[in-house]
């Protein structure tokens, strides 16, 4: 399988460092609110890369942190829970939307076990960030200010190592303030905050450094570092996230973790999903220009169908969210599981119309579009020509020279659709439908209308075919 690595701008191929695991690291969310619908989308990236590796018979071992100590976390905590402790405030706050998060995850289609994915909470490895940031100190990559620890870039590039191997970063967009919140100006380089001393009202764990107390609490970049290594040692095979991501957060990271390192690298390939847009803008919460899966959710749309829209188009392609694309993205999906149905079909196709290398070629597609860069949009029009095919003979399903039992699971594997979890008709609509083609037999047009109908009042229409009814959901 191949991915475009944004450190070298190429497409590479994806081989384990050691051989036998991908370990990747997906920065996650950070939770003191709903997620909107272009944070989702990394995270459906995520996990599909996840799946396509998997797919391609790889081993995975996949991490991803949830941000829950931070400048937007505890204003939050403290604006909703006024009278709580701080850390018990950050700690009520977060658990409320690390849930929230989880549900829309599963609601989206992403694998959320343990035996997928490991979340790790900032605030439960706070030990790792410390001693990541006395080792940085101790090596002269680290300073103490009046408020806080700071990351020294010019002692880094000193050391021989580059700052801006994502993206170049000259002299002049550098400058030699401090940045000591977790918002800033992402148009200049600016040394940063590895750990800030506490202020009134915030959260805060000791920490000595250089003999000196420092109690306060870890600044957002050093979070990853730490995390990353801790849970999949460095360097790792991929870093993902979105293409926002990429400076500061993204470049600090790299610096923070392989200053005073013999190897510059801290995983090998940093892949990068492209934004959402509203109206040809970036969606995001400080423009007030978002939606959150709840939003998706009352206007009546799958949460699925979202998930389908995100792969519609390549990782590396902006979208522009709109409701006319997402309805369509409804009637796809609503179209598959019509699809995946029809295993239940009584129906066969007529002797010799079926070619059996037609599978073998989708086949074939599928899995060289998704190994060429993770692209899904090819690999979804692959199936849809299966698709058309099967339809265009009426065929049944269940016949087993169509191989539907392997073909929707694997499309549930990659794409996860859960198309194999379409349910059959009861047997008492089943009923219906073969009353409904004696009606037609008999040229009983009225009862067949009834019937008709009546199937409609629950969800079920019926198409006549040569080979038979065939029946699909409403």
């Amino acid at each position: 399988m191949k991915l475009y690595n944004t450190l070298t701008k190429k497409v590479e191929n994806v081989t384990p460092l050691d051989g036998k695991v991908v370990r990747i690291y997906s920065c996650g969310p950070t939770v003191y609110d709903h997620a909107h619908v272009g944070n989702l989308s990394a995270y459906i990236f995520a996990d599909t890369l996840h799946r396509a590796l998997v797919l391609d018979g790889k081993s995975v071992r996949h991490a991803m942190n949830y941000t829950d100590v931070d400048d937007k976390t505890i204003r939050r905590s403290r604006e909703k829970y006024p009278d709580k402790v701080p850390r018990e405030a950050l700690h009520e706050l977060t658990n409320r939307f690390i849930d929230v998060f989880l549900n829309d995850m599963r609601a989206i289609g992403n694998r959320t076990d343990d035996a997928w994915i490991t979340f790790m909470r900032a605030t439960d490895n706070i030990e790792a960030m410390q001693t990541l940031i006395a080792k940085l100190h101790a090596s002269g990559f680290a300073y103490i200010a009046g408020d806080g620890v700071y990351f020294s870039i010019e002692a880094y590039r000193r050391s021989g190592k580059t700052y801006g191997q994502l993206l170049e970063i000259s002299a002049s967009n550098t400058s030699e303030a401090r940045i000591q919140n977790d918002e800033y100006d992402k148009e200049s380089a600016h040394d940063f905050a590895l750990w800030k001393q506490q202020k009134d009202g915030e959260p805060a764990w000791e920490f000595t450094l250089g003999g000196r107390e420092m109690r306060g609490r870890p600044g957002w970049h050093i979070e990853c570092s730490a995390m990353s290594k801790k849970s999949l040692a460095q360097p790792f095979d991929i870093h993902t996230g979105g293409v926002d991501l990429i400076f500061p957060h993204h470049e600090n990271e790299i610096a923070q973790s392989t200053a005073g390192e013999p190897n510059p690298i801290m995983a090998s390939i940093f892949a990068h999903n492209e934004h959402i847009l509203i109206d040809g803008k970036k969606m995001a919460k400080s423009a007030q220009n978002f939606y959150t899966l709840e939003d998706v959710l009352n206007k009546g749309y799958d949460p699925l169908a979202f998930r389908l829209m995100i792969l519609q188009a390549h990782y590396r392609s902006q979208v522009n969210f709109t409701w006319e694309s997402l309805e369509a993205a409804q009637h796809r999906l609503n179209r598959f599981r019509n699809f995946a149905v029809r295993r239940f079909q009584e129906v066969q196709p007529a002797s010799g119309s079926f070619s059996p290398a037609i599978m073998t070629l989708q086949q074939f597609e599928i899995d060289s579009a998704i190994a060429d860069d993770l692209d899904i949009p090819q690999a979804l029009a692959a199936i849809e020509a299966y698709m058309t095919y099967v339809e265009e003979n009426d065929a049944s399903l269940a016949d087993e020279k169509f191989l539907t039992r392997p073909f929707l699971e694997k499309m549930d594997a990659i794409f996860g659709l859960d198309l194999m979890q379409q349910t059959d008709i009861s047997a008492e609509q089943k009923q219906l439908i073969q009353d409904r083609k004696q009606s037609r037999a008999d040229k009983n047009w009225v009862k067949s209308d009834e019937l008709r109908v009546q199937l409609a009042r629950q969800g079920i229409g019926v198409r006549d075919s040569a080979h038979g009814s065939i029946w699909f959901r409403l």
